[in-house]
């Protein structure tokens, strides 16, 4: 297997094109030669079933491998007990959401340190997190699904959990947890530390460390270019830009060296369909070296 490539949203192509609802979207996708798509629920599940429903099934005749993401203001490292369960909830009606898509993959954001040390938000985290997950399994959310995967997102600023060690510890704590290694992010809080094929194997070699190959395998990626500043993350970019990284050939470098198989996920700031085109195009030159 080879991996394949997306994106998340469609970007100013889509409605300069005239297209407007959800149902347009697969078809847009295949015929930019894409293979995925991720969906973002980022500021809420605004949507009903009934149209996930159709939604799904038309990803599904086009051959198109759909993810999900949560919204953006889940947060297990809120001391608040209340909070904890609302964090929780936003997992549990993403999961039905993949259901009714028939998507396989719900990224979502972990937490944020808020007045927590950051030992004290990654050991609630960490805790909440395998807690949820053994709910989920005993309410037997996952029966009859077992391509279900939540993934945990690498990010980019300083007061976030998510480095990704933070991330690939976390997902030690159940099978169904693979990372989201975002690599805009994760050069972002690294003040551009991903610059050579073996700055990308580090995240990797580590992952394979504590997780093993087949899951590392499995992991979602999200990869765009990212401005950032001293707290890390400021916004997201086009692969035009000529400032900011990380640039995708390195990345490409060890994906065909690793003979890796990642859904690879392009969030640039307007240009998803296109740099997640020219990503590919890359990959695949690689793999014809």
């Amino acid at each position: 297997m080879s991996a394949i490539f997306g994106s998340s949203g469609c970007g100013n192509e889509f409605y300069e094109k005239g297209h407007k609802t959800i149902l347009e979207v697969p078809k847009f996708i295949k015929d930019y030669g894409l293979d995925a798509y991720e969906y973002s629920f980022g500021h809420g599940y605004q949507m009903s079933t009934s149209l996930a429903e159709k939604a799904g099934k038309l990803f599904k005749e086009e051959g198109i491998k759909l993810s999900l993401h949560a919204p953006f203001y889940i947060n297990f490292a809120n001391p608040d007990e209340v909070m904890y369960q609302k964090s929780q909830n936003y997992l549990r009606t993403g999961i039905k959401f993949l259901k009714a898509f028939g998507a396989d993959r719900l990224v979502f954001h972990a937490a944020s340190c808020g007045k927590l040390s950051r030992d004290e938000a990654l050991a609630l985290t960490y805790k909440r997190i395998e807690e949820t997950m053994q709910n989920f399994e005993k309410e037997g959310f996952f029966e009859n699904d077992d391509n279900i995967l939540l993934c945990p997102e690498t990010m980019g600023k300083t007061m976030q959990i998510g480095t990704y060690k933070e991330i690939i510890d976390l997902c030690t704590l159940s099978p169904r947890l693979v990372p989201t290694f975002d690599f805009g992010h994760i050069n972002a809080l690294g003040q551009g530390t991903l610059k050579t094929s073996d700055d990308f194997k580090r995240v990797i070699d580590y992952s394979i460390e504590k997780l093993g190959l087949e899951k590392t395998n499995s992991s979602h990626v999200h990869f765009s270019k990212i401005q950032y500043g001293e707290k890390g993350e400021i916004r997201h970019l086009n692969f035009d830009d000529k400032i900011y990284g990380p640039n995708f050939e390195p990345f490409a470098e060890l994906l065909a060296n690793y003979n890796l198989s990642m859904r690879i996920i392009c969030e640039s700031m307007t240009d998803m369909p296109k740099d997640a085109l020219a990503m590919k195009k890359i990959y695949h030159k690689m793999l014809d070296k």
